[in-house]
């Protein structure tokens, strides 16, 4: 398929759960092993070939601002929140005049994981098919995570097609907050807030919901205690080895 290049970074929440760390900054700015959360994830995507990520702002917006435009390896578009908030669907809805009619790669920023085989942004970029997919997630087992409370988020068929929990008491794959989307499955949603759940829960029903294993392990940075527990698994990941 043609290369994804284009990406959006929602990085416009409140970070609440990450209080008192987000007291005077937004929560994609905390520093998890030497980088913020915001860099971990814009690292992941330049390394996946991604030359133009989007990013939306409400919480600290001028400061978010000023970090981003210490970048100098990819572009930078600005989504401006600051008079509403969207949460994730309409975030997305009202980014779209940026991001454009081609596939793009949504990322939320509460995301650090392990890469044994290499990018697993590039993996799942590799194995969308806009004509039978409009979302394509990346999936952490729930047997390889820290710092996720959830009981999980989906299930996965011997064909990809993923659903989520419901009712169900658990299921064994939790979304990484990664995924890559055909835009037009949000081209006729009204400019306003809206959880992009209901766009899942429609691709599901019409079976053009698909998962992907991330293949490695994953920490979802939500809280405090996620920081820490993620800061010390870098660490020791970075430890040498004894001789």
């Amino acid at each position: 398929m043609t290369p994804i290049t284009t990406a959006m970074v929602l990085a416009a929440g409140l970070g609440t759960r990450m209080r008192p760390l987000t007291l005077n900054k937004p929560k994609c700015l905390v520093m998890v092993g030497g980088r913020t959360l915001m860099d971990h994830m814009l690292d992941r995507l330049v390394a996946a070939g991604v030359t133009r990520v989007v990013v939306n702002v409400h919480a600290h917006a001028d400061l978010l601002e000023a970090h981003l435009r210490g970048r100098r390896d990819v572009e930078i578009l600005i989504s401006d929140e600051r008079a509403l908030l969207m949460d994730t669907g309409g975030g997305v809805r009202k980014a779209l005049p940026l991001i454009g009619d081609a596939p793009y790669i949504h990322c939320n920023t509460d995301s650090i994981w392990e890469e044994p085989n290499g990018s697993a942004i590039a993996r799942l970029v590799a194995g969308f098919d806009a004509a039978t997919m409009d979302a394509r997630l990346m999936l952490a087992d729930m047997d390889a995570c820290l710092g996720f409370d959830g009981a999980g988020d989906f299930t996965m068929d011997e064909a990809a097609q993923i659903r989520l929990r419901g009712a169900a008491p658990a299921a064994p794959f939790a979304w990484t907050g990664v995924q890559v989307v055909n835009p037009a499955i949000l081209a006729d949603e009204p400019v306003e807030p809206f959880s992009f759940k209901r766009l899942w829960e429609r691709s599901q029903a019409a079976g053009r919901l698909f998962g992907a294993p991330l293949g490695g392990f994953w920490m979802h940075v939500g809280d405090p205690a996620a920081r820490d527990e993620a800061e010390a698994r870098l660490a020791q990941s970075r430890a040498p080895s004894p001789t």
